[in-house]
């Protein structure tokens, strides 16, 4: 129990952490639709699209603001081995599709889950590689920790809620320039039947905070997660 706690109770920290450092915003919305399938000798492949669409963006304490603009689609493609009891090793491709360019990114996670009672931590250290005609490739290594909380029993089941809270930690290096993000994730799900989750939630993104004026991103996401 003391660990769920401490896992909220930084989540809240960090949130009010990053809400002092305000400059320009973007409010948007984030949806995703994900299938997963299970295959022979440990492996899965899974694929997901997401679409990012901003609703208003701006200066903090200005009249300066924007209204509705789509962003951007994403399709992603990992597949991933099971390497030991809860790890997994993954490979993927995302193929973006913004303002008319096509944009590619490969894709190498790792994957380790500790389960505890009543309570899953999972983490993700992952390295991606960025390709966009007339850009120089950029490089990112990020760690994500995201924990997820049943709100009735020990497990989630069919009919029931969940907490899923996480953060994550991007750097990138583009041109001999390096950047980082933060992001904070506070989501509630619900369990459709065996095979299918929603989840509602916000995506917040601290971004540019190291060579330039902070960029806030508040995408209110909406998961649906499909296993076949």
């Amino acid at each position: 129990m003391n660990i769920k706690y401490c896992f909220i109770a930084g989540i809240l920290v960090l949130t009010i952490w990053v809400s002092k450092a305000q400059s320009s915003y973007e409010l948007g919305w984030l949806p995703s639709l994900t299938f997963n399938k299970k295959l022979p000798k440990d492996y899965v492949i899974n694929f997901k699209a997401e679409s990012r669409q901003v609703m208003e963006s701006g200066v903090f304490n200005s009249d300066i603001s924007e209204g509705y603009d789509y962003v951007l689609t994403d399709f992603t493609t990992i597949i991933g081995k099971k390497i030991g009891m809860n790890t997994s090793l993954n490979l993927g491709y995302l193929f973006r599709v913004e303002n008319n360019v096509i944009i590619h990114r490969s894709i190498q996670q790792l994957i380790w889950v500790n389960r505890y009672e009543g309570f899953k931590l999972g983490h993700r250290l992952a390295t991606d590689q960025t390709f966009e005609p007339g850009e120089a490739p950029a490089y990112r290594l990020r760690y994500r920790m995201v924990g997820e909380l049943p709100l009735s029993g020990l497990e989630v089941d069919v009919n029931e809620f969940y907490i899923k809270a996480g953060t994550e930690y991007l750097n990138e290096l583009q041109s001999g320039k390096y950047e980082g993000e933060l992001r904070l994730m506070p989501f509630l799900g619900y369990a459709l039947n065996p095979k299918q989750k929603l989840e509602l939630g916000l995506d917040y993104r601290l971004g540019n905070f190291i060579n330039g004026p902070p960029e806030h991103t508040f995408w209110i996401g909406m998961n649906w997660y499909v296993s076949l």
